[in-house]
């Protein structure tokens, strides 16, 4: 018999002939097993006549489960929920790549709570780990915040599955994000990094056309290595940001048809110069072999840590600062704002950004060079010319002329 849920019930359904039933998972013993509960008819032993009254009574069924099997439930260690629950459930959900850099904040929270039981984890408990967290931990306070978010959750999934009757962890403070701070290379100090690159040589000329491409269009770097020359026009100067690279090794890697966000998929324009130094590579490229990946010497698409290396190389060479991939990406936004006078939202869709509130956390500061551009483009914008003479009848002190006031 077919069924739907009805929305804004969670445990609530309804059969093709309009009856109500509820179907609640209950949680699971200390062996691990699921138990779930279905009925159509509450403890009296008569049919549900609302979504309501069928909610009702699966809260009631559930709560009622939770204080008869509750020497059961304690007997589950955090570790063991985490190994056995979560961490098998957060993988299926997210990215490869992303549980592979997100299980290192889960397996901290393993190693402090493992052997503890589930609901023996008190508001001191996670006051005492959000402490350690900020203080004592080394961590960033922006990797700290992702830490104690990443524990949130996990306790959060323990009581959506009944192994607790709620998350003790909400009762205390979020982490607050750090100030967002963005190295980055000004185009003075980019211009001593490309004068230290020289185009004669195959490998060399790539790494020029790689940093001048990250540094005159702020893609994100797996967007950059995923580029194929389908997603260049040269004759209209665009280029297609649709893909982001999943990049394991030299031969274990693939293309993802989406980017990090939805405002990430873009069309971005290439300026004049930029398109054909790429119309030139091209050639240089096809001249060695290479067909396919723009960003590339050998037939396959450069790696993370390879841009990174270069970045330090020639950093130290142009004696300038440091920055890694991401900082390619403020140096963009930079040359924008401070450089070419960009506004908010054009930086905005360039960076593919999902609002221009997220531009504004990252370069606010940058704007307010802005004003002094702005100031300099009034001076001479408009006719200051004042009347010769008033044409307007003044009373009293009004008519005495600005040359007799003191």
């Amino acid at each position: 018999m077919k069924s739907m849920k009805i929305d804004g019930y969670k445990f609530v359904r309804v059969d093709e002939n309009g009856h109500f039933f509820y179907q609640v998972f209950l949680g699971r013993d200390s062996e691990g097993k699921q138990h779930f509960k279905k009925a159509r008819k509450d403890a009296k032993g008569l049919p549900f006549r609302s979504p309501k009254e069928a909610e009702n009574e699966a809260m009631r069924v559930k709560v009622q489960y939770m204080h008869t099997h509750a020497k059961d439930l304690r007997r589950m260690s955090y570790g063991t929920f985490m190994r056995q629950d979560f961490l098998p459930k957060y993988r299926g959900d997210v990215e490869a790549s992303t549980f592979s850099t997100h299980k290192r904040t889960f397996m901290l929270a393993i190693d402090r709570f493992d052997l503890k039981q589930l609901d023996s984890i008190s508001v001191r408990d996670c006051e005492e780990y959000r402490t350690w967290l900020i203080t004592k931990s080394g961590f960033s306070q922006d990797y700290a915040n992702i830490c104690y978010v990443a524990f949130r959750q996990s306790l959060g999934y323990a009581e959506h599955l009944g192994l607790l009757t709620y998350n003790v962890a909400m009762k205390t403070k979020a982490i607050p994000k750090g100030k967002a701070v963005a190295n980055y290379w000004t185009k003075a100090e980019f211009e001593k990094v490309l004068s230290q690159v020289s185009i004669k040589g195959f490998y060399e000329r790539c790494i020029y056309v790689m940093l001048l491409f990250y540094y005159r269009t702020g893609v994100r770097v797996s967007e950059g290595f995923a580029l194929t020359w389908d997603d260049i026009d040269l004759v209209n100067h665009k280029a297609r940001i649709f893909h982001t690279l999943d990049y394991k090794n030299k031969h274990d890697y693939r293309i993802k048809p989406y980017t990090k966000t939805r405002a990430g998929k873009r069309v971005i324009t290439l300026d004049d110069e930029l398109a054909q130094i790429l119309k030139d590579w091209r050639q240089v490229q096809l001249g060695h072999g290479v067909k396919k990946f723009v960003l590339s010497y050998d037939g396959r698409p450069m790696i993370k840590s390879t841009l990174n290396n270069v970045l330090q190389k020639y950093a130290d060479l142009a004696g300038v600062p440091h920055v890694n991939g991401r900082g390619l990406r403020h140096s963009h936004a930079s040359y924008l704002i401070a450089e070419l006078g960009a506004d908010v939202l054009t930086v905005s869709k360039r960076l593919g950004h999902s609002s221009p509130a997220v531009t504004l956390r990252y370069y606010a500061h940058m704007f307010d060079r802005n004003d002094e551009l702005i100031a300099d483009k009034m001076v001479g914008s408009m006719d200051l010319t004042p009347a010769k003479k008033s044409q307007i009848n003044f009373n009293g002190n009004q008519i005495i002329p600005f040359s007799k006031v003191i």
